[in-house]
């Protein structure tokens, strides 16, 4: 019997072998860094590159949302093309935690990286509350009664003329009572500023007086340069013991509050029985009539010094004044021939 050959089995492999296996294993190896390189550069490029939104977009980020619900609106706003960008990179940059809410500006085509950026920097969209002066406080109210943006009711409308009207800014979700707090914060500084340089030898004895005439001035001229030679005429009046007789007193109580009335004035207005009404009760009203601007109240605590102790409107926006009552009632006669167009 012949015995096996067993020179075959102890040859040595064959280094083309091993050499060609050796080259496949390297090109796999290749192939996948090119993969894994080019799926990272795919990925930086969708994280860090020009997003879908194709027109700028406000979004509100509701309090309590996690990363899932805000990547779920976003991709449903076309911020982002798919919920998961935001919740893996979220995931990737282990920051999560910072993001708030808020209403926030997307600019069009904003990038993932900078849309998760601006959630987490807080910079909400600022809004503007505009006050305009002459207002009551319940028609105040109503203006933040009737802006969406704002939460929270109102107890009661505000004392008159504690407001200072002006323009307020806030951010979507803010409480009305803390803008009015605000309001009445500013008024407060304000008046006490303006009362400690108030001229000498006024016949107001108190801030609060100084604001009521301040807002029986707004509600007389719309008229900013008249401000000053209005409260004059109303200063001379009271150092003279004269009734102030400004119809705008009567609409206040006529209106309980709300500042103004669907109808003229008649004579018998001005007969009416109220705290208010200046053609009846002798100096100021029982209040202020609305909340007046800042020119108003400087006009009350520095008046134009004149000797005018009448006015009414001239036809052009402005009033025609007069030191007697014969003028005056010339500039009457003037103004009614405005009013009917002769």
């Amino acid at each position: 019997m012949t015995e096996p050959d067993s020179s075959a089995s102890s040859q040595p492999p064959n280094p083309r072998r091993r050499f060609r296996w050796l080259l496949w294993l390297g090109v796999l190896l290749l192939l996948l860094l090119v993969a894994v390189g080019g799926a990272g550069l795919y990925g930086w490029q969708r994280y860090t590159g020009p997003g879908p939104l194709v027109a700028d977009k406000a979004l509100v980020i509701p309090r309590g949302s996690g990363v899932a619900a805000i990547s779920r609106q976003l991709a449903e706003a076309g911020v982002t093309r798919h919920p998961l960008e935001l919740a893996i990179a979220m995931r990737l940059r282990r920051d999560g935690a910072g993001l708030r809410a808020g209403e926030y500006a997307f600019p069009a085509g904003i990038s993932l990286k900078a849309a998760i950026e601006l959630i987490l920097s807080g910079k909400t969209v600022v809004r503007r509350f505009t006050v305009p002066e002459g207002l009551t406080s319940w028609q105040i109210v109503e203006l933040l009664k009737a802006d969406p943006a704002l939460s929270g009711d109102v107890a009661a409308a505000p004392a008159e003329g504690t407001l200072l009207p002006d323009t307020y800014h806030y951010s979507y979700g803010d409480a009305r009572s803390d803008l009015l707090a605000r309001m009445q914060a500013d008024m407060a500084k304000a008046l006490d500023r303006l009362w400690a340089e108030r001229v000498p030898d006024l016949p107001l004895t108190s801030k609060e007086q100084a604001v009521t005439l301040a807002s029986v001035v707004e509600k007389e001229t719309g008229v900013a340069a008249e401000r000053p030679r209005v409260a004059g005429v109303f200063v001379n009046r009271l150092r003279q013991g004269m009734k102030l007789q400004s119809d705008p007193t009567i609409i206040y109580a006529l209106s309980q509050g709300k500042g103004s009335i669907d109808r003229a004035l008649t004579r018998a207005d001005w007969k009416l029985d109220s705290p208010y009404n200046t053609y009846m009760v002798d100096g100021l009203p029982a209040g202020p009539i609305a909340n007046p601007g800042l020119l108003s109240l400087q006009a009350v605590l520095k008046p134009e010094a004149n000797r005018y102790l009448y006015f009414v409107a001239d036809g052009t926006g402005g009033h025609a004044f007069a030191e007697t009552l014969d003028q005056h009632n010339r500039n009457v006669v003037q103004w009614r021939k405005v009013r009917d167009g002769e």
